[in-house]
């Protein structure tokens, strides 16, 4: 690897060291443009359309100057790109969302992992909530880039924020100061926040959907159907933390549901076998279902940094598309 290539520096224990959520998109997305020929989102004509009255952030470029000779009115030129894509990011900030491994593995990980070992390491002490914003603030920022409206929605058991979609940089600035304070705090209930979010999209768009997905699968996979029904597209990101996709655990260890408050004690031995492949399921169900859907799926796992999970996405996507 050479030594201009700077995204070898966005490892999420790094990047999570910039205190500014909108300073970590933009070092992110800069990787994004260096890395990419083209977006994978982009691609509509941009012929003029209609104009829209002018609001403070506009580029100043696209003011039409004739008419304000004519009208003494403010209003911008919106292009064909801008009245076609509209992107929705949908974000789950459940109390699940807030799980990391590393303060376990930091106490044992001796045990776990010998160094030079090939299995699969903790999460870098990042939580699964952090690494969805991280992505959510990097595709906000792409697109806005693109002059595309973004949207951000937050959900726990509810709608908890709706920021509408625009492609100014007053509304990204919107988007990331939300994810800046975001707090999990409430348990999921995802199918029922993205059916009442179906019903908020008139026009057919670009939907993100981040999330664990722990909740009821046939539901939720429901939802993912009823956004396509709609003829909107779909991306789907699961993340999870490693611990999660494979259990690493030894001995009897002590859980504690995150969103419930439950406790539970077990003798690990005895039900790793029957997790792991418990999960592999659940995972595959998700991904087998999209496929089925025309729905993009992509599995993340916090251990792997989310600007090299995003890129490897977008690449693949510009591939396909």
């Amino acid at each position: 690897m050479e030594s201009s290539d700077f995204r070898r520096f966005l490892i999420p224990s790094v990047v999570a060291r910039l205190a500014n959520i909108e300073l970590k998109a933009k070092f992110v997305v800069q990787g994004f443009i260096a890395g990419l020929h083209k977006s994978p989102y982009h691609g509509f004509s941009v012929e003029f359309t209609e104009h829209r009255q002018y609001t403070p952030g506009d580029d100043l470029r696209y003011l039409d100057w004739k008419l304000l000779a004519r009208t003494d009115r403010y209003y911008i030129k919106q292009y064909e790109e801008e009245t076609n894509l509209k992107a929705y990011i949908l974000l789950d900030i459940s109390r699940s969302m807030s799980f990391h491994s590393e303060n376990y593995f930091s106490r044992r990980k001796k045990k776990f992992f010998k160094e030079g070992s090939s299995e699969i390491s903790p999460s870098s002490n990042i939580s699964k909530l952090e690494y969805a914003s991280y992505l959510a603030a990097s595709l906000a920022y792409l697109m806005m880039l693109q002059r595309d409206a973004v949207s951000l929605i937050t959900y726990d058991e509810k709608i908890n924020t709706y920021i509408p979609p625009h492609s100014t940089k007053i509304n990204l600035r919107l988007i990331l100061k939300e994810l800046q304070k975001i707090k999990p705090n409430s348990k999921t209930s995802t199918s029922h926040c993205l059916n009442s979010i179906v019903e908020k999209i008139k026009k057919r768009g670009l939907v993100i959907i981040i999330s664990d997905f722990f909740d009821n699968q046939e539901e939720v996979i429901s939802s993912f159907k009823h956004f396509r029904y709609n003829k909107n597209e779909v991306i789907v990101f699961q993340i999870m933390d490693p611990a999660e996709r494979k259990f690493l655990y030894d001995d009897i260890a002590y859980f504690k549901d995150m969103e419930t408050g439950e406790e539970i004690y077990i003798q690990s031995s005895k039900i790793k076998e029957s997790y792991n492949k418990a999960v592999d399921n659940f995972v595959k169900e998700y991904k087998n279902q999209c496929v089925r859907n025309n729905i993009d799926y992509e599995l993340l796992t916090t251990s792997t940094p989310f600007d090299v999970s995003l890129l490897r996405y977008l690449n693949k996507r510009m591939r396909l598309h």
